[in-house]
């Protein structure tokens, strides 16, 4: 949002919920006079306007809909302001109607985040909830939410106000040794370093956070690969629980790729469907085959599926030590009997099952799966979560970074906070020591939003959704 053009308090209006037939809409106002406003073109003026907060009236508005407004009085509201929800009903129409009402009322169109903006400069939220409110929004997975839930909660921004007293005690330590010092000609051991290193040990913990964290906010790519009627359609069919796929026998079926969102042990993961991998003259299919390649390129994890039936050929163990992407290997229809024998150099594909992994250098990740029957379906979740987790940290702390903007404050406060231990124990002035202390304290106080730039303020509230 445009903060050189915002006005405080300004009364603004905006729908809530979306444009879309459902039981209920909502339009919601706040800000200086939105009460007297809505009386207005309210049905029961005087009701509304006597009123206590976190009441409800009930009326009309104008001849456009029987509603239940919500009143909420300032400070106790969610922007802080005096503010009211109007619970119309859901049609598009109806909820479109009071909203342009309330804009030829006196009201401004709320711009995005507005509401949330107003409740971060008001007190009654700091910017880690404020950013925890989107990412509860926007999440995809159970998981997700609850990470964000906790930030929601104040984990982060208790975890942060902790790590600041840690410093601002040293810092008074600090300074009350400045004033009376007992020995001008060296800093060593004047102050006790423990608060700093337990400062570092825990900054380190929450900078480690952050790529855990950004798995469950924006998900992982996880494309499925294969060459023609490997079985990709109906695993990705599988995977989804619905027929978004065409399947079918005939070799090149699918010429383009499809994606959806998908839950994978609480994991996100934006799954792709390819066109299987062959050389043909077919213009259309090749065009496929080339966008395929790309997606692999850019994906997080790559299924390759081969078909149990028929076993792997020179083409897939070309593309399986190539691949420079982490892959693992699923051999495909289980529940049909193949005719593949054991080799000197096998595999196991199931109970009973063996197929030839000779000549293959790369050690790949093997799983055995029926789309049909479902089985084998959770082994190959488990492995696809243990790769896309492989590197993070695997313990689960209350407390974990929710923005890139976040990770860059907690890392530079990490980096003043290790550069003063190394001042303090290189034997340089109190004073240099004091600096590095402040900087990192006002790294922190970016995080909350204590301190906050107006062009990162627009950037964070601009991606919220409007009623919000």
């Amino acid at each position: 949002m445009a903060l050189d053009q915002y006005t405080p308090e300004e009364p603004i209006s905006s729908i809530a919920t979306a444009l879309a037939p459902a039981a209920l809409g909502i339009v919601r106002v706040s800000g200086k006079g939105c009460i007297e406003l809505v009386s207005k073109v309210f049905s029961r003026p005087r009701s509304l306007l006597a009123a206590p907060g976190n009441t409800i009236v009930y009326g009309w508005i104008q001849r456009i809909d029987e509603v239940m407004c919500a009143v909420y009085r300032s400070p106790k509201s969610y922007t802080g302001e005096d503010m009211v929800e109007i619970f119309c009903h859901g049609g598009p129409a109806v909820v479109t109607a009071i909203q342009n009402l309330m804009l030829r009322s006196g009201f401004r169109q709320a711009n995005r985040g507005e509401y949330t903006f107003r409740a971060y400069i008001n007190g009654k939220t700091d910017l880690t909830k404020a950013e925890a409110v989107r990412e509860i929004i926007e999440s995809h997975t159970d998981d997700s939410r609850s990470h964000a839930a906790g930030r929601l909660a104040g984990s982060l921004y208790e975890e942060i106000d902790s790590i600041k007293k840690l410093l601002v005690d040293t810092l008074a330590a600090i300074e009350v040794e400045i004033e009376y010092p007992e020995d001008e000609e060296t800093i060593a051991d004047t102050f006790d370093k423990a608060n700093l290193e337990q400062a570092v040990e825990r900054l380190s913990s929450l900078e480690a956070s952050w790529q855990g964290e950004k798995l469950y906010q924006d998900g992982a790519r996880v494309v499925l690969a294969g060459r023609t009627n490997a079985g990709k359609s109906s695993l990705f069919n599988a995977i989804l629980k619905e027929e978004r796929a065409i399947v079918s026998d005939i070799e090149g079926t699918t010429r383009d790729w499809l994606e959806s969102w998908v839950g994978i042990n609480g994991i996100p993961v934006r799954l792709f469907d390819t066109a299987g991998l062959r050389q043909t003259d077919d213009v259309i299919e090749a065009k496929g085959v080339e966008i395929s390649r790309n997606l692999v390129h850019d994906a997080d994890v790559v299924l390759y599926l081969i078909d149990s039936a028929t076993g792997m050929n020179d083409e897939d163990k070309d593309f399986i030590e190539s691949c420079q992407v982490p892959l693992i290997v699923v051999w495909t229809k289980t529940d049909i009997d193949s005719p593949v024998k054991p080799g000197n150099d096998t595999g196991a594909i199931g109970n009973d099952k063996f197929v030839s992994l000779s000549g293959l250098t790369r050690q790949s990740i093997t799983c055995s799966i029926s789309a049909k029957t479902g089985t084998g379906l959770p082994e190959l979740f488990t492995q696809i979560e243990s790769l896309l987790k492989r590197g993070l940290s695997t313990e689960r702390t209350q407390a974990g970074l929710g923005s890139a903007r976040q990770k860059e404050s907690v890392s530079e406060a990490l980096e003043c906070t290790r550069h003063a231990l190394a001042t303090a124990q290189d034997n340089y002035t109190l004073d240099a020591v004091v600096q590095d202390i402040e900087d990192a304290l006002d790294a922190l106080a970016q995080v909350t939003g204590a301190i906050t730039p107006d062009d990162v303020l627009g950037t964070i509230f601009e991606n919220f959704c409007v009623g919000k």
